[in-house]
């Protein structure tokens, strides 16, 4: 098999991450060696020559997985005191792209996404439906009980005093999402997102994680992205896609589209942060909110990091 491109993985784990002064060097280690293990997760496979779509797919899996990541297991609560799950996939060879909203008893809601794009004729699936197709199409389900912990539940109760006293959210309880995007030794390009939204959301409510072009986007002629922040303006700015746009359309560099793609929901009033990678190789990781979980590794150096 004759390679074409580097292979290259980059993670998150969310942006608008906790202060330093309130990470203790126990929990940073934590948070490190889930990262490093979704990293491995993902590069075990591309260094066997294998798609950016399973690297991709194989990494959040270990980050939803994890109690420390509002995704999966770590899930965040609705206003309504439910876990509402949202997951996309998309691929940079064919463009295609699946996605689930609002689901709430698929262990794994990137794996469901993935089902969607593969296994159906559709783009999205959402609620009850995604979940009756989760049972269908052979994953894992679980009890809606599985994703909360006790750190989920008092973050809504703090969420709720704010609220009562007309306090704004911080970065932390607003931004929360994992994300993956990889290019293998195809020169395919792909890119996986999976959340629980922010905590005391509205029940219903989808951020930009599922929706292709906003929070997820794949394609080979520019790039992959996965976003994590303020999903509203994610959406209104087309994030992910502007980022390819910028590159395709601009002749920008993969660092000049992230960080200018950035700067636009800067200035709708957003903030936070994406992962990118090209059909190089290059790996960008902007962020404009406290820190990021993230990881990344190419030529075999690894890297994970939390603040700036």
């Amino acid at each position: 098999m004759q390679v074409q491109a580097p292979v290259a993985l980059a993670i998150h784990g969310g942006a608008g991450t906790i202060s330093r002064k309130k990470m203790t060097p126990r929990l940073e280690a934590r948070y490190h060696a889930v990262l490093e293990r979704a990293l491995r997760a993902g590069h075990d496979i591309l260094a066997q020559a294998g798609s950016s779509l399973d690297a991709v797919t194989a990494a959040v899996v270990v980050l939803e997985d994890s109690p420390l990541f509002n995704a999966g297991r770590g899930a965040v609560f609705n206003a309504a005191g439910k876990h509402e799950l949202d997951a996309a996939v998309m691929e940079g060879a064919r463009l295609r792209a699946g996605a689930v909203a609002a689901v709430r008893r698929a262990k794994n809601p990137v794996l469901l996404a993935r089902a969607v794009m593969e296994k159906t004729a559709h783009v999205m699936l959402v609620g009850e439906a995604a979940d009756r197709y989760a049972r269908k199409a052979g994953l894992e389900i679980v009890s809606p009980d599985y994703f909360s912990t006790p750190q989920r539940l008092a973050a809504l109760e703090r969420a709720r005093q704010r609220s009562l006293e007309a306090e704004t959210a911080s970065d932390a309880d607003r931004h929360g999402t994992v994300g993956a995007v990889a290019l293998d030794s195809m020169g395919n390009v792909a890119a996986a997102t999976s959340t629980g939204g922010y905590t005391n959301k509205m029940a219903g409510r989808i951020g930009d994680s599922p929706i292709i072009g906003a929070g997820t986007y794949a394609d080979n002629r520019a790039c992959a992205v996965s976003g994590t922040g303020d999903g509203e303006y994610f959406i209104r700015s087309a994030l992910a896609h502007d980022v390819a746009a910028r590159m395709r359309y601009l002749g920008e560099s993969l660092e000049q589209a992230a960080g200018g793609a950035l700067a636009e929901v800067a200035a709708l009033g957003g903030s936070g942060g994406l992962i990118a990678v090209d059909a190089r190789g290059n790996i960008a990781m902007p962020f404009t909110s406290a820190g990021m979980y993230r990881g990344s590794v190419r030529a075999g150096d690894f890297f994970v990091g939390i603040f700036r």
